[in-house]
């Protein structure tokens, strides 16, 4: 069946992923969106239009990640590939923490998806492999595909997750900065191994940590202490650093945001993220944007454009 003149349309949220300790494992879902419409086209063009974050920055012919992610999933399902109209709404900041990689191959996943409805079924197993497939690690493109808090590990069969319902009082602040950090670069700064005591130090704090986010908030400042990678990466950010130090020595659950440089902060109910906002202003040093947001149940959305 050709999917020649379909048209859909993909929502899929900003995610922040580690969340302190959670390492490459734990991923939070964002009330805060890219949005997509892709039309399928019988030639083998591919043409990108981009508002908002990314205008006139990111590629827009095929190597746009967006339109490069639904090729793939075309290829890897072995159906003919079709030119590709895009437009894309794009609110997630590039760089900063909050998995706009990761979204934008959700997106192209989904629009695949969508394309393909009535020729291919995907199961949620295969959308999350074909995602981690692209991004290398599943800790944020879980949550952008299916919402809420995920726990995501890998098998040898691939990738896996589980999906948690986070407890209403626990509300989302995200401190974006104006300068970016590489996710590489973050990444290039781990040590190979941790003492063991570290590793023990967040296996209890990440075992906290879903027990604070889905039961118990009242835990989450003591259940955000990590030993493994923000103190590793805090040269590199010092900025975000000392901003991390006010909140938390102000008793906030304040923590790097994925690769940062961006700060997640989760609050215990919403009146207090005013109080930590206040704090944060007071060591800034340059311009940040101060995103007070809720968690994302549903994931990414794709539908035919009507």
């Amino acid at each position: 069946m050709s999917v020649v003149g379909r048209r859909v349309k993909v929502r899929v949220p900003a995610t922040t992923a580690n969340l302190g300790p959670g390492f490459d494992t734990l991923g939070l879902a964002l009330a805060f969106y890219d949005e997509l419409e892709v039309e399928a086209v019988s030639d083998s063009s591919v043409t990108v239009e981009v508002e908002g974050v990314g205008a006139g920055e990111v590629p827009t012919d095929g190597s746009n990640l967006v339109a490069s992610s639904i090729r793939y999933v075309f290829d890897r399902v072995k159906q003919p590939v079709p030119g590709l109209k895009l437009h894309a709404r794009n609110s997630i900041p590039h760089g900063r923490g909050m998995g706009s990689s990761g979204s934008a191959i959700v997106s192209g996943i989904k629009a695949a998806q969508g394309l393909l409805e009535g020729t291919v079924n995907f199961s949620d197993d295969e959308l999350l492999a074909l995602a981690t497939e692209l991004e290398g690690h599943p800790d944020n493109v879980a949550p952008a595909l299916f919402g809420g808090l995920t726990v995501a590990w890998t098998t040898e069969a691939g990738p896996r997750f589980k999906k948690l319902n986070v407890h209403r009082g626990v509300s989302p602040l995200v401190l974006v900065p104006d300068f970016k950090m590489s996710t590489e670069l973050a990444r290039s700064l781990q040590p190979e191994s941790v003492p063991h005591e570290d590793a023990v130090f967040n296996v209890s704090r990440s075992a906290l940590l879903v027990a604070a986010l889905t039961q118990s908030p009242e835990l989450l400042f003591e259940a955000t202490e990590d030993r493994l990678h923000q103190d590793y990466r805090a040269s590199a950010m010092p900025e975000t650093s000392a901003v991390i130090g006010a909140l938390r020595s102000a008793g906030f659950a304040a923590v790097v945001s994925g690769a940062g440089p961006s700060i997640l902060v989760l609050c215990s109910d919403p009146s207090e993220r005013l109080r930590a906002t206040e704090v944060a202003r007071s060591a800034y040093t340059s311009t940040w944007t101060e995103l007070m947001l809720t968690v994302d149940i549903k994931g990414a959305t794709v539908g035919a454009v009507v």
